[in-house]
């Protein structure tokens, strides 16, 4: 007669890290060999729900890629592997416990999440696999047992979760892992992660130009924590330089790493205590605290709201009218609405699959205050693009931005103009990623389509041509139209309007409706 022996299988999701992993932990210390699971999930390259962009778009995907083979190699240091799957989760788990014998499997166990297709995997596994499902919440700074709060009274306003959250809440400590993981339970073969080509994609080339110049996986996550915090203190000004648009060091960039899981936030609020203990404590350290719970709270969001987060009218019910405008939309996906500052933050997304902060906040109110776009589109096509793309910030932060959200002033209208000079005031950042621009000297370049021929003609910018002619003017951008006063307030990052952030989180055709 064969030997029993206890198998936890692990499914890896959005926790593709060792350091601070639940549910690696308690396989450990609940079984005779542990099998991590990661599948590629063939659901995630379909379409967006509404307008079937591509979901997991090639920069996503690369950066997917890399934490995979990272994760895998970390767990091979510690007697381990990661076991990489193409499938569905229950149909990947149902064949390897008919491989193992259901006597031989504990249990499944899992990282839990918030929204509709990640709750129905789980669902579906405790359908199908018939054995114990072990669920474990380790996505959030704050634990969702420990805020002061049940999740159906959530506060509809963040400050008022923080406060009570930050008084009242307590952030559990990392867990200690072992410096050797129990092993594959035999005839396990743990595949490989595949090439970008493999999955159907082609390899994004990297553009030197990127504020975004690192890979994906726990190792460079931590990299990054040692760079920003320790090497350089860049931590203690980070809530004056949050918002710059060139270069690698003006924010954390940690948002990326959180969103698959390979950083912890808890691993971060711990070198935040240390570094204020051992350096300096002050209101940037804090505000990094403060972008989790920013995190922290569209999670719970998700799990009030359910469904709400995803529909048009939001999560109150607020109904507004919007446009399907396709010829609007591909010039605002594509970096050529003729509004500079709206095209160069477009333009970096498309191709780096990252933008900043402040380019986010910028691009979501044009796009859905100036073009009176469906809201939707946006998020489906961040959905599709960004490397750090969480759904529950992302879809949040549309929410929010559009004025159907957790926003009290739902009216909240970004200056494409002013937010320019204020942030990019000699323009930069717009002559990086709008070459064709180049030759417009100053915060001139903001507004090409007020100067005169001749200095269009100096600058070989023909409009309309070389370059388009706005798609929109606001009214509110003429009191910043004035050329002569371009770049002269001195005024910077930090000086001017301070609004959330999402650190942590944001070909031309004929007119048409697009398909659903």
């Amino acid at each position: 007669m064969a030997t029993k022996y206890r198998t936890v299988i692990c499914l890896l999701r959005n926790d593709l890290r060792y350091h601070d992993n639940e549910v690696l932990h308690w396989a450990h210390q609940n079984a005779d060999y542990i099998l991590p699971l990661y599948c590629l999930d063939p659901r995630h390259y379909h379409g967006t729900w509404h307008f079937s962009f591509p979901k997991t778009g090639p920069h996503r995907l690369k950066f997917l890629l890399e934490s995979l083979r990272d994760l895998k190699e970390t767990l091979r240091q510690v007697g381990s592997n990661l076991v990489i799957s193409r499938g569905k989760p229950e149909t990947v788990i149902q064949d390897l416990i008919r491989q193992l014998g259901q006597e031989n499997v504990k249990a499944v166990a899992l990282q839990q999440e918030a929204t509709r297709e990640e709750l129905d995997v789980e669902a579906a596994i405790e359908k199908s696999c018939q054995v114990p499902v072990h669920k474990f919440w380790g996505s959030t700074l704050y634990h969702k047992d420990d805020i002061p709060f049940r999740i159906r009274d959530l506060p509809n306003v963040f400050t008022e979760f923080r406060k009570k959250t930050e008084n009242r809440s307590d952030v559990r400590p990392t867990l200690p892992m072992p410096s050797k993981l129990k092993p594959l339970p035999p005839g396990i073969d743990p595949g490989h992660a595949p090439s970008v080509e493999e999955m159907g994609m082609k390899d994004p080339a990297r553009d030197e130009r990127t504020a975004f110049p690192y890979s994906g996986g726990e190792k460079q996550a931590l990299a990054r924590i040692q760079h920003y915090f320790w090497d350089y203190d860049y931590v203690s000004s980070y809530k004056e330089t949050r918002n710059g648009l060139i270069g690698a060091d003006y924010s954390t960039k940690f948002s990326s790493w959180l969103a698959l899981g390979c950083l912890s936030p808890r691993k971060i609020y711990e070198e935040i205590r240390k570094y204020e203990k051992e350096r300096r404590a002050n209101q940037s350290t804090y505000w990094v605290v403060f972008e989790l719970l920013w995190r922290d709270y569209f999670k719970f969001v998700a799990l009030k709201f359910g469904d709400r987060l995803f529909y048009l009218s939001g999560l109150l019910g607020n109904h507004r009218e919007w446009r399907e405008n396709k010829a609007l939309f591909d010039a605002w996906r594509e970096g050529r609405t003729g509004v500079p500052f709206v095209d160069a933050n477009m333009r970096e997304l498309a191709a780096t699959g990252f933008m900043s902060n402040r380019g986010r906040q910028n691009v979501a109110s044009f796009l859905t205050k100036d073009l009176k776009l469906d809201w939707r589109l946006g998020a489906e096509w961040f959905e599709h693009l960004l490397i750090d793309h969480d759904v529950c910030s992302n879809y949040g932060n549309w929410l929010y931005c559009a004025g159907v959200g957790n926003d009290p002033r739902q009216d909240r209208k970004f200056n494409m103009i002013k937010q320019g000079l204020d942030y990019d005031a000699q323009g930069d950042y717009v002559r990086l990623w709008v070459p064709e621009l180049q030759g417009i000297k100053g915060g001139a370049v903001h507004t090409p389509w007020i100067l005169s021929s001749s200095m269009l003609i100096q600058a070989n910018v023909r409009l309309g041509h070389s370059y388009p002619l706005p798609v929109v003017k606001a009214p509110e951008w003429n009191k910043h139209m004035r050329p002569q006063e371009r770049g002269k307030s001195g005024k910077g990052p930090g000086q001017r309007q301070q609004t959330r952030g999402i650190d942590f989180y944001f070909s031309s055709g004929k007119q048409g409706k697009f398909k659903k």
